[in-house]
């Protein structure tokens, strides 16, 4: 391959993206590789400009590749949710391991030229490395929005669609703008999972963080403990805590695993008696955007916000 453009021009057009391109010395065959550098969860990265074979071990990567309109050559051994759904064709798209435990010995056979992974597949980009440069999605839930639009636009200069990375953000802005609006009218709301027939509650700092600071619902007054599994709570806690919106993600469904449906186990009359309740103001969310895409990715992103303005809208 070769430029196009010098390197001066090149830089000069991509310094809002903070891209800069080289060149990398070929490798056995000889072929010379053009790289590109970006900003990934550990900072400054180079990786290989328009790669040939690329492996994913991260649902909302996927969600972000698939809406840059890009492809891959390895997916997760993972149910795939609906979103996602062609990735379940195994005959297309090779399994490489779970979301955990990649299959080195696949990936190996592969050969590929870049390795997408982060979140939790986190623990395992040191291993990976020895096979191919890994971009790191991995997303702070302190700065969720502005790290889901890094990973937007590492991925799209890696596959040199820029443009479209571009497009992707503005639309997810103006959704997120149209949803505030909406939010700004409505009273506190509560972030509420059930796992196997129990509670927990999510507030400001936490992995849902986006909902109260991107999204703009109001958080309740009481001080919610920020911790990965939530903070535990009972029937009675949410009476008391009253909230005026309650959305619920509902774990079991989100990983396909039998229980109690949510809808079911807040039939109660305790759940029944608050403010939320009363108004039909109970979202049930799209679990699987929610929690395996953390909603991290353009497509669930866009999907979740719908689902809140819908709700918000007919108030």
């Amino acid at each position: 391959m070769s430029f196009s453009v010098t390197r001066r021009q090149a830089m000069g057009r991509l310094g809002q993206w903070g891209v800069v391109l080289s060149l990398a010395g070929g490798g056995a065959s000889g072929w010379t590789a053009e790289t590109v550098t970006v900003k990934d969860a550990s900072g400054e990265v180079r990786m290989p400009l328009k790669p040939r074979t690329v492996l994913v071990f991260d649902l909302a990567a996927l969600d972000t590749l698939q809406a840059l309109g890009v492809d891959v050559q390895g997916v997760p051994n993972q149910k795939m949710p609906p979103l996602l759904e062609r990735y379940a064709d195994s005959a297309k798209y090779p399994q490489v391991g779970s979301l955990f435990e990649p299959d080195y010995e696949k990936i190996k056979a592969l050969q590929p030229d870049l390795i997408i992974a982060g979140n939790r597949s986190l623990p395992k980009i040191a291993e990976l490395k020895k096979f191919a440069p890994v971009l790191d999605v991995t997303v702070d839930n302190q700065k969720q929005i502005e790290e889901v639009y890094r990973n937007i636009r590492a991925l799209a200069a890696i596959y040199g669609v820029r443009e479209k990375g571009e497009a992707e953000i503005q639309s997810v802005e103006k959704a997120i703008a149209g949803l505030r609006t909406e939010a700004a009218k409505q009273g506190p709301g509560l972030f509420l999972m059930t796992n196997g027939g129990k509670l927990s509650v999510y507030g400001p700092g936490s992995r849902f963080d986006m909902l109260y600071t991107v999204f703009g619902m109001k958080p309740l007054p009481q001080k919610i403990e920020v911790s990965k599994h939530g903070q535990a709570v009972s029937f009675e806690y949410l009476l008391k805590a009253n909230p005026e919106w309650l959305l619920v993600l509902d774990r079991d469904a989100a990983i396909g695993r039998e229980g109690a449906a949510a809808q079911k186990l807040l039939d109660n009359k305790l759940v029944q008696a608050t403010k939320a309740w009363r108004s039909q103001q109970v979202v049930y969310l799209n679990a699987a955007n929610w929690y395996l895409l953390s909603n991290a990715g353009p497509g669930a992103l866009k999907a979740n916000i719908q689902q809140l303005s819908d709700a918000f809208s007919r108030r």
